[in-house]
C-alpha cells in the first residue's frame, strides 16, 4: 500500500513537473507570442507607435485583459499609457508600461516603452505619421513553491534540495527591443502598418538558449459611416450617430490572425461585434482557425471613456475556458490650445478612431 501511495504521489508531481516544463517551452519556443487586446482600437500605441499623440491633448489609457479565467494556464495582461501631441514640433511623445502573466503568474513579462511620432500634412486634411518605439523588457520565471521528482523517496517528500535543471532557470532575463509604424488618415478613415521586435531579441531563460521573439507585422484600419440624423429630434442634433467598421491583421512567425467587425456609436453609447480568426487558414493544425466572437459595450462622458468586451471562445478549446474579459478606461485632458479656433483645428486633424 505504501509503495502504491508513493507511486501515486510521484505520478502527481511528475504531471506538475511536465506541465511547468510545457508552459516554459510553449512560451520560449515555436515562435513566442505577444499579449493581445480585443479592443485594439482602445490600445492604439500598443499596436502602432504612429498613434502616439493622436488625441492631440494629454491622454491616459488603461487596458486590462483576463483570458481563459476558468483554466489554471490563464493569461492576464495590463497596460497603462500616457501620450501628448506637441503642436510646435508636429510630434507626439508617450510612455507605456505593460505587464503580462502566464500560468498562475509563474511566467511574467514587464515592459517599459518610450514612443515618438512625427506628423506630415500631405494635402488638405490628409496626414501621414511615422512612429518609433523603444522597449526595455524583463522576463522571469518563478520556481518558488514548486517541488520536483528527485525530492521524493519511498517515504514521500524528503525536503532535500533538488538537482532538477528546471529549478536553476535564471529568474530574470532582460532585453531591449524596437518597433516602428506608419499611419495615414483623414477625417473619415485611417490605415496603419507597423513592425514590432525589429531586433528579434533572445527570450531564453536557460544558459545557451537561442529562442527569439519573431517580428510581428500588423495592418489595421477603419472608417466612419454616418447613419443620418440621430433619433430623438432636434434635442439629439449634437449627438454622434455613426457606424465604424474596422479591422486588425497581424502575423508573427507562423501564426496569423484577423479581427474584423464594427461598432455603432450613438453618443454617449457604443456597441460592437467582432470576429477573430481566419476561416481559410490552419495555423499548423488540422482545425479551422476560428478563435472568438467579441461583443463590446462602451460609453463616453465628457473627457472620460470606458469599454467592456467579452470574448466567446469558438475554437476547439470551447467555452469551458471562460473566454476573456477585457476593459479599457481612458481620460483625455483638455488641449493646451493657443489658437483662436482650436476646435476647428482639432476637428480637421482628429483620427476616425473610437470615442470610448
Amino acid at each position: 500500500m505504501r509503495r502504491f501511495s508513493y507511486l501515486l504521489k510521484v505520478d502527481e508531481f511528475m504531471k506538475k513537473h511536465i506541465l511547468v516544463l510545457s508552459m516554459l517551452l510553449g512560451a520560449m519556443t515555436a515562435s513566442a507570442q505577444d499579449p493581445q487586446f480585443s479592443q485594439f482600437y482602445a490600445a492604439p500605441m500598443y499596436h502602432n507607435p504612429a498613434f502616439t499623440g493622436s488625441g492631440y491633448a494629454p491622454r491616459v489609457i488603461f487596458n486590462f485583459r483576463n483570458q481563459w479565467p476558468s483554466l489554471s494556464a490563464n493569461f492576464t495582461s495590463s497596460a497603462i499609457s500616457v501620450d501628448h501631441y506637441i503642436e510646435k514640433f508636429n510630434s507626439g511623445v508617450g510612455l507605456m508600461v505593460l505587464n503580462d502573466q502566464q500560468g498562475s503568474a509563474r511566467l511574467k513579462n514587464t515592459e517599459i516603452s518610450g514612443f515618438y511620432s512625427y506628423q506630415v500634412n500631405l494635402i488638405d486634411d490628409h496626414f501621414l505619421r511615422l512612429g518609433v518605439q523603444a522597449t526595455r523588457s524583463n522576463r522571469g520565471f518563478n520556481t518558488n513553491g514548486l517541488t520536483f521528482p528527485d525530492q521524493f523517496d519511498n517515504n514521500g517528500y524528503n525536503g532535500n534540495p533538488t538537482s532538477d535543471p528546471l529549478a536553476n532557470i535564471s529568474s530574470n532575463a532582460s532585453f531591449t527591443d524596437f518597433s516602428t509604424g506608419f499611419l495615414y488618415y483623414n477625417p473619415k478613415a485611417y490605415l496603419g502598418f507597423s513592425v514590432h521586435h525589429l531586433t528579434q531579441p533572445d527570450l531564453g531563460l536557460t544558459t545557451g538558449s537561442a529562442e527569439v521573439l519573431d517580428r510581428k507585422y500588423m495592418v489595421n484600419g477603419g472608417f466612419n459611416i454616418p447613419l443620418g440624423t440621430p433619433p430623438g429630434g432636434a434635442g439629439s442634433s449634437d449627438k454622434e450617430f455613426i457606424a465604424s467598421p474596422a479591422f486588425l491583421y497581424k502575423q508573427q512567425g507562423k501564426f496569423s490572425q484577423l479581427d474584423l467587425g464594427a461598432y455603432v456609436t450613438y453618443s454617449p453609447l457604443t456597441v460592437g461585434l467582432w470576429y477573430r480568426g481566419i476561416p481559410l487558414k490552419k495555423n499548423g493544425t488540422e482545425s479551422i482557425n476560428h478563435d472568438a466572437l467579441v461583443a463590446l459595450a462602451g460609453f463616453r462622458f465628457d473627457n472620460f471613456s470606458f469599454g467592456y468586451s467579452y470574448d466567446l471562445t469558438i475554437s476547439s478549446l470551447g467555452t469551458t475556458s471562460g473566454g476573456a474579459h477585457e476593459i479599457s478606461v481612458a481620460y483625455q485632458f483638455d488641449a493646451f490650445e493657443s489658437e483662436k479656433n482650436p476646435h476647428i483645428r482639432r476637428r480637421k486633424k482628429e483620427l476616425s478612431c473610437p470615442k470610448f
